[in-house]
């Protein structure tokens, strides 16, 4: 399915607000439901199609963005808001939040841009994404900025980004360990999100922006990660599992 510009239905912000449903879902999964059950499969598959779309925006942002400086900044205040809410809900406090994440993806786009020496640019993006690890969805994080970066506009080459980083998300599945068939079909099923969201950017993504209301969705895109963090967390703690 391959629809002329004008012909795709959906513009950045709808494509955002899925994008947090499906985020919201797989945040379900892990805040309430045992790891290892279908439905727990289920949300939390649904939930990868949020990683590689922000990716996405985040470089396409990047290019469009009147103040870059701004733009950091705010990943960087968005990203100490979330990390009380985020240690809350999913994860220990040494484990950093998705927009750290975001910010560290963002710290290779101005490496690409500002550093003009290849063999620095490439030891510099190379440590930004090493220090991924520490934080939430780490190396596929920063790969697929990259790729994105390098397929620019181009449509074959951004499916070859979706491609190639799922391809290596099923193939890192199970490292380590028996690689039974269960195994085979639970990484086959982790990949379907990242190809929705490839499907969506490619074939439904019209590159146009909401009409009305721009400033409440850019303020609802960043608030809605640490509001609805912090909303789970204590409805498991204190309504769900009280102490």
């Amino acid at each position: 399915m391959d629809l002329a510009a004008a012909e795709r239905p959906l513009n950045r912000d709808i494509i955002k607000y899925i994008a947090m449903v499906t985020m919201l879902l797989n945040h379900i999964a892990n805040v309430f439901l045992p790891h290892g059950t279908i439905l727990y499969e289920i949300l939390v598959d649904i939930g990868y199609f949020t990683a590689p779309t922000m990716c996405y925006f985040l470089v396409e942002g990047y290019q469009y963005t009147h103040s870059k400086r701004n733009y950091g900044l705010r990943l960087l205040g968005v990203a100490v808001l979330s990390q009380f809410p985020f240690a809350l809900a999913i994860a220990s406090p040494y484990t950093l939040n998705m927009i750290f994440t975001l910010l560290l993806c963002f710290l290779i786009l101005v490496v690409d841009e500002k550093v003009p020496y290849k063999s620095l640019r490439i030891l510099l993006k190379g440590m930004l994404t090493l220090i991924s690890i520490i934080a939430d969805w780490p190396i596929f994080a920063p790969v697929f900025t990259m790729l994105f970066r390098w397929a620019g506009k181009d449509r074959r080459r951004i499916a070859v980004a979706y491609g190639t980083v799922g391809f290596f998300f099923f193939a890192t599945y199970r490292i380590g360990g028996l690689f039974t068939l269960t195994d085979f079909l639970l990484a086959a099923a982790s990949t379907l999100g990242i190809a929705a969201s490839g499907i969506v950017i490619l074939c439904f993504y019209n590159g146009k922006r909401i009409e009305k209301g721009r400033d409440f969705s850019k303020w609802f895109f960043y608030l809605f990660y640490p509001a609805h963090l912090l909303a789970l967390g204590l409805i498991r703690d204190f309504l769900v599992f009280p102490v």
